[in-house]
């Protein structure tokens, strides 16, 4: 199995992609697999064993119903997934690994000896789970067939050919079960809550969860888009310096059903040839700024109002400062485009902004924008 297991770590450094890596319980030899061939630095982007519960729920974020079962190898694949994206370089495909077991240990158990292991893409996802025959191995046995599994899953993530595999040599009474889901698209993954987000480049190219970096960021609905979307995202880019733009569609919303995947498809053929488009589920800008952080907000004075309105916030004011600290930590800051009201036309001059919080704020000038014009506006006029 050794030789085989190297063999297989070889391939896996030899094809595009890197992980994240997440072990429980067993299958710390596949981490000694991985790591034991050059090359290592071209896939492993990250290997954690959270092994005490404490260190599974800090890493899961809470604590799961079970420590060892499918689902749980499920969140753990999923969290890896996360931190595969964030420590990527550009746009690698990635893939996030979480293996939750229970194996023979020092002193008797009553349950069985049992792993599950999962994978998770921005394609899809898949989890493999065999219960051992219990008293047929030793511990170290069986860790390694749990690593075995855990080292074949990855090659599965990665597209290997199935005779790269590592022979598990599985008795009569053990079959590993495998399931799985695919998606068609990045925006298929987004609607079902598997990716966070999905960038769409003017060209079409769609990537779930890519970095948009140093940008404008425009969110709407963009039913439709208008010249005045537009407008203020370049008046922004140029009150900060000539930041590239970037807009954002939310398929859900607070107040509203969630858009489906045809209507968001068709929102976003407006901006083919013209500016990338960011799509997520983020409901709130805080939601938006851990998606984008370091990115810059256009907005216009109407929902400056909202945003440091604290009767949207839990917790009333503190909710609000802290809300808008944790934007300003992540590195954001907020361009103000002016807008008239039934009191004349308002800028950010016209705003309570929290003294804490001014930096972060930047006012567009009246000369570089105004316009009137919504969206809802031109669906009434037909346009």
């Amino acid at each position: 199995m050794e030789d085989k297991a190297l063999e297989l770590a070889k391939a896996l450094h030899a094809a595009p992609g890197m992980a994240s890596v997440a072990v429980a319980g067993a299958g710390t030899r596949a981490v000694g697999w991985l790591l034991g061939v050059a090359g290592a630095s071209r896939t492993v982007l990250d290997i954690q064993i959270p092994y005490a519960s404490r260190a599974m729920t800090g890493y899961l974020g809470s604590e799961p119903a079970q420590f060892v079962s499918a689902q749980t190898a499920k969140s753990l694949a999923r969290s890896a997934y996360f931190r595969a994206v964030n420590l990527r370089d550009g746009r690698e495909p990635v893939v996030g690994l979480g293996c939750s077991a229970t194996i023979a240990t020092d002193r008797p158990k009553r349950g069985e000896h049992r792993c599950h292991v999962a994978t998770h893409q921005s394609s899809g996802g898949a989890v493999f789970s065999l219960t051992l025959d219990k008293g047929l191995r030793s511990r170290d046995g069986e860790d390694a067939l749990v690593s075995a599994l855990t080292l074949n899953a990855l090659a599965d993530a990665f597209g290997l050919n199935s005779q790269d595999r590592i022979p598990l040599g599985l008795s009569p009474n053990e079959r590993v079960e495998r399931q799985s889901a695919v998606f068609a698209d990045a925006l298929d993954a987004l609607a079902a809550g598997h990716v966070g987000s999905v960038l769409a480049d003017p060209d079409g190219t769609q990537t779930a969860d890519a970095r948009v970096g140093d940008a404008v960021i425009l969110a709407g609905s963009f039913n439709p888009l208008h010249a005045g979307h537009e407008k203020l995202a370049r008046a922004a880019s140029a009150t900060l310096g000539g930041l590239p733009i970037v807009y954002e569609l939310s398929i859900t919303n607070v107040d509203k059903p969630q858009l489906g995947v045809g209507e968001v498809r068709r929102r976003l053929t407006q901006f083919a040839g013209r500016a990338p488009i960011l799509a997520t589920r983020a409901t709130t800008f805080c939601e938006k700024a851990k998606l984008a952080p370091g990115c810059a907000f256009a907005i216009g004075y109407d929902t400056l109002e909202r945003l440091i309105a604290p009767r949207y916030y839990n917790g009333g004011e503190p909710g609000m400062l802290s809300a808008l600290l944790e934007m300003r930590n992540a590195g954001c800051r907020i361009a103000i485009g002016g807008r008239t009201t039934p009191a004349g036309f308002k800028t950010l001059r016209d705003a309570a902004i929290p003294q804490p919080l001014a930096d972060m704020f930047a006012e567009i000038p009246e000369t570089a924008f105004r316009e009137d014009v919504s969206s809802s506006g031109i669906r009434r006029a037909g346009g």
